[in-house]
């Protein structure tokens, strides 16, 4: 299979210069989907963030991200900063395909909601990766294994004493759940409802 530039998938996301809302009574953050082409189809990047007393998201499979900071700017140079700090990896703003959905998180304690806006990154082919201490492991997925529902699974959440089932996703080893299976299934429904049922979007 031959590889294919990312650039088409614009078509399936909101515009990269959609005007951003002032999302007033929320602290505002922003996340970023690395992908890059391979034979597999495209490969997308995660993170498992290190394991931290009082951090909500400990341990978890995420994407490289975290909270707007004044200088920023523009939220899709927040997410290009955090990449940047976590990974040592550096986007270009024209790197930016498009964004999702985003995503309001749960407020923890006396703290308000945060607002998570996930930016969508192509590159040409892999880059090296420099974690830092927030980043306790780094992997690659192929897109197409979220596409066929590979280790879809469910598993019981106790909220507040009471136990209620959510989805989720294991793979190699990897446990997928919450805020970034949420984003990982908003890109995949996209694609899905684009693409015919015997031909892949790429």
């Amino acid at each position: 299979m031959s590889q294919r530039p990312l650039s088409h998938l614009s078509a399936v996301l909101n515009p990269v210069d959609e005007p951003v809302p002032e999302d007033a009574g929320l602290r505002r953050a922003s996340v970023a989907l690395v992908l890059h082409p391979s034979d597999d189809g495209p490969q997308l990047l995660m993170i498992r963030r290190a394991e931290r007393e009082g951090d909500p998201w400990s341990g978890h499979m995420a994407f490289p991200g975290g909270r707007e900071e004044s200088g920023d700017g523009h939220p899709r140079r927040t997410a290009i900063r955090e990449t940047q700090e976590e990974l040592g990896l550096d986007l270009a703003d024209d790197a930016a395909l498009g964004t999702l959905e985003p995503v309001v998180t749960p407020s923890f304690g006396r703290s308000p909601k945060l607002i998570v806006r996930p930016w969508v990154f192509g590159l040409s082919a892999p880059a090296p990766l420099t974690p830092n201490v927030e980043v306790a492991a780094t992997q690659w997925f192929a897109l197409e294994r979220f596409l066929r529902g590979e280790g879809r699974d469910t598993f019981a959440y106790d909220y507040h004493g009471q136990s209620i089932e959510l989805p989720c996703v294991r793979l190699d080893g990897s446990f997928i759940w919450g805020m970034s299976l949420r984003i990982i299934d908003d890109l995949t429904e996209r694609l899905i409802g684009v693409r015919p049922p015997e031909e892949r979007l790429w």
